[in-house]
């Protein structure tokens, strides 16, 4: 009896599972058939219909002339020719979401970013099953009721999406990348969100998320589920209570935490040290108190601190040196008390740091005041600081503004001030300074905005400051006397102030109603001696007298070092005026642009009646930073000599008709223009010829030598700063030349970056010689792929870096650059090359690519040198020369 209804179960069972196959053939049937090509056009044209506005004109191209394949936008599979992808990104489209688009049943990936669409996010959308990406933002999105359990990334920032947290979210339980940011979502975070076990990055900043109560945070327990999370981020919502303890729970991978912009309370846990991958914690403008925990120097990596606008007190704790990688930290805004440690100036790759506005006390410490490598920013106004301005400020040679507002300093102001030659802004105001402005601050040639009022300064106001490049100056409040100059800055009465104690002051413009200034005699003759002009009507020996003394003045100020690195240039190279490049460039005719850069114009130019062709870099001194960029990249020009970069003829630094400074620089012209322009010609260059490999090799070697220079063999470490193909430069023989060193920067004998990950230039990180090898890697990658890595395939985390290093070695024909292979291949059949000959192809090039992905690592220690990548690229050459 038992076997017969053990017999009967596996019978029923089998029938069960027969029914079951069947019926999932039928619904591939229904779906194979269903389905096809001709859906997807039907439902790509029913998303044409709802788009109200097309200002570009993309889908022009989406009619019956083109297979839908081709549309622009619109990407299919190889085999089944069935849509996989929709990208249609910035293109300021208007219209709705047609519900057709749950027809596209192969869609793996849709980018509808930076349009105008509105209303409700279709829920067809639900029904692709396949579909890993979907990417929303900034349009006008108002409803959401998706269920998209397959979904991986899903980016929904900058909508008008409201109501309280999806609880459909929650079931999306693959999620890696979710953006729910710049939206008007309410209420609670639900428990469940740590359901999304596979989570790597939550980002719910800029919504009304919290109520201000003590609980609202209490999701974040659930969030330590979430092992894979690196990114968490709750900025600007109404989160309240205590920030908890379990936020020291999340994952160890945890690189970035925001948590500013809310009215959360409490205490900074002392386990926040747990939190060993940090890269930036940001808990600014809350109500957090009490100090700062000691633990927070165990974030060794971390790179960016920010506590700004709290109520932190209690001392700065000595363990923050220890995170010797720190580039950014701002305390401002609380109420810090006691001295600053002297062991913050461990952290040597900081670039800003603000402590304003606390009850800082004590003398500034000289291992804060000379940490070289801060470039931003210092701010230590509104302190109590005391004592004198350490001569160690000199060191902070590439800082742009400097602010110690409202202490109590003394003393005079340090003449090594000067050696701060890229100053923007410098404010000194509210101190107890004394003694007159240093003569040295007449090189602050980058200075637009100088505040010393509210001092007790004496002596004459400089003539020089009316020479400097001032938009503002405030000299109020001090005990100044003489002559105002009217020159520069001082010939505007809005752009600078003398009010105040200033009694003694004299002449000036007339809009200051200063009394005039009291006519000097000479002592001997008893005659008026001028000031700044000699009288038409004076006799001859006076003439010459005061000839022979400004021919002497003039040739001792000639024979002192001068420490302006332009005026070094002019000396060294021809003297060269506006007048002759307005000339040379055909009064800088829009027709002899060659290049144009955010601090620069270049222009092409013929000096000396066209016999000498040259390029002529004009600066845009109105953009801020074009100072620095014009002082840095003639501080490194002075010292470079090297066949592999741009060579530089003079440089001008002068005023044009109008007044106006002007500043340029001459160069060597480049006949085969960049080295962008033959990796990506415009359509009109598109019938030229390509760089054929071994052009490509040796320009990447003239790239490396040149490197390989500033690296190791000039007089100062160099660190380029911007290398990319649009700054390398060919001359007639195709010889590369690497320019344009106007973010370049000097590094010091122990600058050592090995330890930071993720170096991208204009991110934060700091320069290094490593830094230029990652630039040079990708530029390598680029030169053989064709691929920019900006292109539009390189989105969610997947880079050109990775494009490459995932398909070596077996795909390496597939992804580089087909011109090259054509080019040889061809080349090949020509000379009749056997299988032996394509091998040596394939090796060359997989070796060449993979220097390329050694040299991008993400670590800095594991890249290549420059002087060993020069010796690998020989050792490729020449065995593919063989």
């Amino acid at each position: 009896m038992a076997s017969s209804n053990m017999f009967r179960r596996v019978l029923n069972l089998s029938l069960i599972l027969s029914w079951l196959l069947f019926a999932m053939n039928c619904r591939g049937s229904v779906v194979a058939v269903g389905f096809t090509n001709e859906t997807d056009r039907q439902a790509l044209l029913a998303f044409k219909d709802l788009i109200q506005e097309d200002p570009f004109e993309v889908l022009n191209s989406w009619n019956d002339s083109l297979h839908f394949c081709e549309w622009k936008g619109v990407t299919c599979g190889h085999q089944h020719q069935r849509v996989t992808a929709l990208r249609l990104v910035s293109q300021n489209l208007v219209g709705s979401m047609s519900h057709q688009i749950g027809r596209l049943t192969f869609l793996r990936k849709i980018r509808l970013d930076n349009n105008s669409f509105h209303g409700t996010i279709p829920p067809d959308i639900g029904q692709l099953f396949r579909l890993r990406s979907l990417s929303l933002y900034h349009n006008s999105f108002q409803d959401l009721g998706l269920t998209l359990p397959n979904l991986k990334y899903l980016y929904l920032g900058g909508n008008n999406f409201s109501g309280s947290f999806p609880p459909s979210m929650a079931n999306a339980s693959g999620l890696l990348y979710l953006s729910m940011s710049a939206n008007d979502f309410a209420g609670p975070i639900p428990m469940n969100l740590g359901n999304l076990r596979d989570l790597e990055y939550l980002q719910l900043n800029g919504n009304q998320f919290g109520s201000g109560k003590l609980d609202d945070l209490s999701f974040i327990a659930s969030l330590t589920n979430c092992t894979n999370l690196r990114e968490f981020t709750l900025s600007g919502n109404q989160f309240g209570g205590v920030l908890p303890g379990s936020i020291a729970n999340l994952s160890s991978k945890l690189e970035t935490l925001w948590l500013a912009w809310n009215k959360i309370s409490g205490t900074i846990p002392q386990e926040i040290g747990n939190l060993n991958n940090l890269y930036l914690l940001n808990i600014q403008v809350n109500m957090i108190s009490g100090s700062i925990p000691e633990s927070i120097g165990k974030l060794s990596k971390l790179q960016k601190l920010w506590f700004v606008e709290n109520d932190i007190s209690g001392k700065i704790p000595p363990s923050i040196g220890n995170i010797t990688g720190l580039s950014s930290l701002d305390a401002a805004l609380n109420m810090l008390e006691g001295s600053i440690p002297a062991e913050l100036g461990n952290c040597t790759n900081l670039q800003e740091l603000y402590l304003l506005s606390n009850h800082l006390t004590g003398v500034i410490p000289e291992q804060i005041i000379g940490i070289s490598s801060l470039s931003i920013a210092l701010y230590l106004d509104l302190n109590e600081f005391t004592g004198p301005l350490p001569s160690q400020v000199g060191s902070l040679k590439n800082l742009e503004e400097l602010s110690i507002i409202g202490n109590k300093l003394t003393g005079e102001i340090p003449s090594a001030l000067g050696s701060c030659q890229v100053l923007e802004y410098l404010s000194l105001q509210g101190n107890f300074f004394e003694g007159a402005i240093p003569s040295s601050l007449n090189q602050l040639k980058g200075i637009q905005e100088l505040d010393l009022s509210q001092n007790n300064l004496s002596g004459q106001i400089p003539e020089f400051l009316g020479k400097l490049p001032l938009m503002h100056l405030n000299l109020s409040h001090n005990m100044f006397e003489g002559e105002v100059p009217k020159v520069g800055v001082f010939n505007n009465i809005s752009a600078f102030s003398v009010v105040g104690k200033n009694m003694k002051l004299c002449g000036g413009i007339q809009p200051l109603h200063l009394p005039a200034c009291p006519i000097k005699f000479s002592k001997k003759n008893k005659r008026p001696f001028p000031d700044k002009m000699i009288p038409l009507l004076i006799i001859l020996p006076i003439v010459l007298l005061l000839a022979c003394l400004f021919f002497f003045f003039y040739r001792l100020k000639r024979s002192q070092p001068r420490t302006s690195s332009a005026s070094l240039l002019e000396n060294q190279y021809p003297k060269i005026t506006y007048a002759e490049l307005l000339h040379a460039t055909n009064e800088f005719s829009p027709s002899n642009l060659i290049g144009e850069g955010r601090y620069g114009s270049v222009y092409k130019g013929s000096l000396n009646s066209s016999e000498h062709i040259v390029a002529v870099k004009v600066l845009k001194l109105q953009e801020r930073g074009a100072n620095k960029s014009f002082i840095a990249e003639c501080d490194v020009l002075r010292i470079l000599r090297h066949r592999n970069l741009i060579k530089i003829i003079t440089v001008c630094s002068s005023l044009d008709f109008e007044g106006k400074d002007f500043k340029a620089l001459v160069f060597e012209f480049m006949p085969n223009g960049s080295l962008d322009s033959w990796l990506h010609p415009t359509q009109a260059e598109e019938q030229g010829p390509n760089l054929i490999l071994v052009q490509r090799l040796s320009i990447a070697i003239d790239v490396a030598s040149a490197l390989d220079y500033i690296h190791h063999h000039c007089e100062m470490t160099i660190s380029h700063c911007d290398l990319k193909p649009s700054n390398v430069l060919l001359d007639g023989d195709l010889c590369a030349h690497v320019g344009d060193f106007g973010l370049a920067r000097f590094l010091s004998a122990n600058t050592n970056l090995s330890n930071n990950a993720h170096f991208k230039y204009g991110m934060g990180e700091e320069v290094s010689t490593e830094a230029d090898m990652y630039s040079y890697g990708i530029m390598l990658l680029e030169m053989f792929t064709g691929k920019r890595p900006t292109d539009s395939m390189f989105i969610d985390n997947f880079s050109l870096h990775n494009y490459v290093k995932f398909a070596l070695p077996d795909r390496v024909m597939e992804i580089v650059d087909s011109t090259i292979v054509l080019e040889e291949v061809e080349g090949l059949n020509r000379n009749r090359g056997g299988e032996g000959e394509f091998a040596k192809l394939k090796s060359c090039l997989e070796s060449i690519l993979r220097l390329g992905v050694i040299c991008s690592a993400e670590l800095p220690h594991e890249r290549m040198d420059s002087g060993n990548v020069v010796k690998e690229l020989h050792r490729i050459t020449k065995a593919y020369n063989e």
